[in-house]
């Protein structure tokens, strides 16, 4: 039995667009239904298809488990000791995928489980050993068992900005107006690849020197254009964008696509030509984000407003980009020496 995740454009609003399905066609209802709910909640599509996504794997990994009926979901089948099996298979299988991956789809599943029975997910035997927490301050008293939660060790995330050399010799490699206005976007905005993708020339305040951002959660955002930003989408919207009725700033300039928006294949695309001709292996449409994260923080941009400017809906997704490299260390130090020594000097006759 062979599933996909399908795009709908004839279901009605209030619906997901994306439907798992059979190769046949044929809906699995109780996957459904929690897509639809997710729909209800407000969540946009980009999102949907991401659970969708999620949903999907599990669904094939399910209907190869022996006396699994994969159209009805039962309450005494699908429990944590389901979930632990299907953790135990993602991490034998090579290659290895991420512990944030894994973590996600047992998420998802736990969520779908509450959703369905309108209960947390019934523990596994492998939960029966708890261990003692005691609570702030120390006192014996009102210790409570906590059991082991089932969530893979993430390593530390660490953000790798692209060098002042990787970043010259990538931006030098592009062309054309639209492409090097995008790059401008994610590497002196910070903004994400969708984000730029999104963009319709009424979010574009040229004038005032603002940009509209749609964000994550359909979260509206003003920024500040620098002048050169300025100049980059000026010189695209004037002299290279082609006549057209939609609405997008980014469309594509050539072929049967000419005058449509741009997709997002189309700029994986773009960037995967010019990182095998400049060879700067680390080029994306995120490291260019991160990038600016990082130049940010060196300037001296405080956490919150940093925060603002790249939509982040926690803070502690900010403190990423406060990582200081042996060279910072250095300047930092030599900054302070400079700062004691000169009182000294001036003290002297």
């Amino acid at each position: 039995m062979k599933f996909v995740l399908q795009h709908r454009s004839d279901v009605v609003a209030s619906a997901s667009p994306y439907r798992v399905v059979e190769q046949d066609g044929g809906e699995i209802a109780w996957v459904n239904r929690f897509l639809d709910m997710q729909r209800v909640r407000g969540l946009n599509e980009l999102s949907l298809r991401y659970y969708g996504h999620l949903l999907l794997h599990f669904l094939r990994w399910w209907a190869q488990q022996p006396g699994v009926d994969v159209m009805c979901l039962e309450a005494h089948r699908f429990t944590e000791s389901t979930l632990i099996d299907y953790v135990r298979a993602q991490r034998e299988k090579l290659p290895r995928l991420s512990p944030e991956t894994i973590n996600s789809r047992s998420a998802m599943l736990r969520r779908l489980f509450q959703f369905h029975f309108q209960v947390e997910m019934p523990h596994g035997p492998y939960r029966l050993q708890r261990y003692w927490r005691t609570p702030p301050g120390g006192h014996r008293r009102g210790r409570s068992a906590v059991a082991a939660d089932l969530r893979l060790r993430v390593p530390p995330r660490v953000i790798e900005p692209l060098s002042v050399e990787q970043v010259q010799r990538f931006w030098r490699s592009f062309r054309t107006s639209r492409d090097i206005a995008i790059v401008g976007l994610l590497l002196l905005n910070g903004l994400r690849s969708c984000e730029v993708l999104s963009l319709e020339l009424e979010d574009l305040l040229l004038s005032e020197a603002q940009i509209r951002v749609l964000g994550k959660g359909a979260k509206v955002r003003m920024m500040p254009l620098p002048p050169e930003t300025i100049r980059l989408l000026d010189c695209y919207l004037k002299t290279e964008r082609p006549l057209t009725n939609t609405a997008r700033v980014f469309v594509s300039l050539k072929g049967k696509a000419r005058g449509k928006p741009m997709t997002k294949a189309g700029l994986r695309s773009l960037f995967r030509h010019h990182r095998a001709t400049t060879t700067v292996r680390k080029a994306n449409p995120h490291r260019f984000r991160h990038t600016f994260g990082a130049d940010m923080i060196r300037a001296g941009v405080s956490l919150p407003a940093l925060q603002r400017l790249m939509g982040h809906a926690n803070i502690e997704t900010t403190l990423l980009y406060i990582q200081i490299s042996p060279q910072d260390v250095y300047e930092e130090y030599a900054r302070a020496v400079a700062r004691q020594v000169a009182p000294a000097r001036i003290a002297q006759p």
